[in-house]
């Protein structure tokens, strides 16, 4: 099917031995020559159980680090301490239990309490997002901290990745670090980045933003086939159809770059991996038209760029109501002065 393919599986200990209690998943990755992306949401016994096998099977299988839901449940700028902590453990979780992981993966997102809290459209969220935008310090102070993660991960010897949703590329491109500091995400330096363009998520758009960003992409994420964590106020989204599936991972695959799909437990619920074993990608699908997504993304850049410069936007307000003002004095003069009335001839 695909010689970098890779299936994001995020499931608690018990929910993740139940999916693999049958073999044929285990079969079916093999088959595939698929790698699988596992969120680490705790150092269970069930959870060895599962790497110890795929090492086995010589599946390979890379460590997604995650935080307990109470410390922000991903990477962002206001948990790095927890981060590295995080990293710390895992280390030594894996040295006891003798676990081989063919990379590390960072998901860099918003806080997960404070997307409950978008949701449930709570005040409290634009007062920190607010904070978060006036405090440059704060986003370089966690930027270092992510560059000293991300050297202790390579010195360890790991391949190194990023899971990112695409708006922290449109900032870098306007080489503004607005985006960064209203959402909490932080650029880290990788071997790869993962862009999560998920046509699920971006109704009625749907995978016209996922082309949009497709070529820039150092690798392409998919999705959602189902599964994933459910937020409070948040309405739980369809998965994707076969066809809605199949649309993109052809798509995904016209790009040459590894695809990325979540989620590995989706796939199955929804019997989706034999049928992938027989799938040819190579069908033609017609390109989705980006036009009107690429002129939004312009558009985008720059606003990021003016309000990381918020100067050149007070010079320009004081420009405008000086000419204003010179405008109407100017006016006001003209009414003020009144033409000599010729004179009359006797």
């Amino acid at each position: 099917m695909h010689s970098q393919l890779t299936f994001f599986c995020e499931l608690d200990g018990l929910a993740l031995k139940k999916l693999f209690e049958s073999r044929f998943v285990y079969d079916d990755l093999k088959t595939l020559g698929a790698c699988v992306s596992l969120g680490i949401l705790d150092f269970s016994d069930e959870r060895v159980e599962i790497v110890r096998k795929f090492n086995r099977l010589n599946i390979p299988v890379k460590a997604w680090l995650l935080l307990p839901k109470e410390e922000g449940y991903r990477f962002n700028v206001e948990n790095h301490a927890q981060a590295l902590q995080r990293y710390a453990d895992f280390k030594t979780w894996t040295e006891k239990n003798s676990l081989i992981w063919s990379g590390i993966g960072l998901d860099i997102e918003p806080d997960l309490n404070q997307m409950t809290d978008a949701y449930s459209l709570r005040p409290q969220v634009l007062k920190k997002a607010f904070k978060r935008y006036i405090s440059k310090d704060a986003l370089k102070k966690a930027s270092l901290a992510y560059r000293k993660l991300a050297v202790s991960i390579k010195d360890d010897g790991y391949f190194l990745e990023a899971y990112h949703f695409p708006l922290i590329f449109d900032g870098r491109k306007a080489n503004s670090t607005v985006a960064q500091r209203l959402s909490g995400l932080v650029d880290v330096p990788v071997d790869r980045e993962v862009l999560m363009l998920y046509s699920s998520l971006s109704k009625p758009l749907g995978n016209r933003i996922f082309w949009s960003y497709a070529d820039e992409a150092q690798a392409i994420g998919i999705g959602s086939t189902g599964g994933g964590v459910v937020m409070e106020g948040a309405k739980a989204l369809r998965p994707m159809t076969w066809d809605e599936f199949s649309t993109d991972l052809r798509l995904a695959w016209k790009s040459d770059k590894p695809v990325y799909i979540f989620s590995l437990q989706g796939c199955v619920e929804q019997k989706f991996l034999p049928r992938l074993i027989t799938f040819d990608p190579s069908v033609e699908v017609n390109h989705p038209n980006t036009t009107l997504v690429k002129n939004a993304r312009k558009g985008l850049g720059g606003l990021l760029w003016l309000l990381e410069r918020p100067f050149v936007v007070l010079v320009g307000l004081v420009g405008v109501i000086g000419a204003i003002v010179a405008i109407r004095s100017g006016k006001k003069r003209e009414k003020s002065v009144k033409p000599n009335e010729p004179t009359r001839l006797q």
